[in-house]
């Protein structure tokens, strides 16, 4: 019986793909790497994280500070970050069928916290886990261990093949979400537990879960 639900942020929760483009556009010229056009975006979503990061030729060396100035940039942003149609019901509808709810996310817990209190969401999630862009298996795995929790209870919800690379290093069942960065054919290409494209289809498999 599933008992948690963990979500990823950007891209699952929250729409943030076009904001995120144009501040990594903005750092490019500082950083030396490829700006991208919302076409080559559509190209991208069909690539994993590592060939993303090699076509654009973003400097491994210079990654970690990217990211640190990408987090800050984004926190201006809040006010204009929405989240997807639908999802805020389906969160308050899991809650009420009483699933414990938490995020993991590459962005910073600050950033997720301000989103979440901007959309009347304080107090949704019982907990907020910040991880390395890579290293999400690691967070969940530390939580498991921590929580003393079946990994068979969990669940994870995301829009990366990097979400479903995670769970599955970690034995948890995955459920992917064709509305965010990476398309609907490069997710089912990696075998997630299921493929939605939408969120009232979340609640329904919840509910056939519990």
């Amino acid at each position: 019986m599933t008992k948690v639900i963990i979500f990823d942020f950007d891209g699952t929760l929250a729409d943030t793909i076009d904001i995120l483009l144009s501040i990594t556009n903005r750092l490019s010229v500082e950083f030396g790497f490829k700006s991208a056009t919302k076409e080559e975006l559509a190209q991208l979503s069909n690539l994993n994280s590592w060939q993303i990061l090699k076509y654009s030729g973003i400097s491994l060396f210079k990654f970690p500070l990217l990211i640190r100035k990408l987090k800050a940039e984004l926190r201006r942003e809040i006010p204009n970050i929405q989240l997807f149609p639908g999802i805020k019901e389906v969160l308050l509808e899991l809650k009420k069928l009483d699933f414990q709810l938490g995020i993991i996310t590459s962005n910073s817990r600050e950033n997720v916290l301000e989103t979440l209190e901007a959309n009347g969401l304080q107090g949704t999630f019982t907990f907020i886990y910040s991880g390395s862009t890579f290293g999400k298996h690691k967070v969940i795995n530390r939580w498991l261990k921590r929580e003393q929790i079946n990994a068979r209870e969990v669940v994870y919800v995301g829009d990366e093949i990097r979400d479903i690379d995670a769970a599955k290093k970690t034995g948890i069942k995955v459920i992917a979400v064709s509305w965010g960065f990476n398309s609907q054919e490069a997710l089912a290409a990696q075998n997630p537990d299921f493929l939605i494209e939408s969120p009232q289809e979340l609640s329904e498999i919840m509910s056939n879960m519990r």
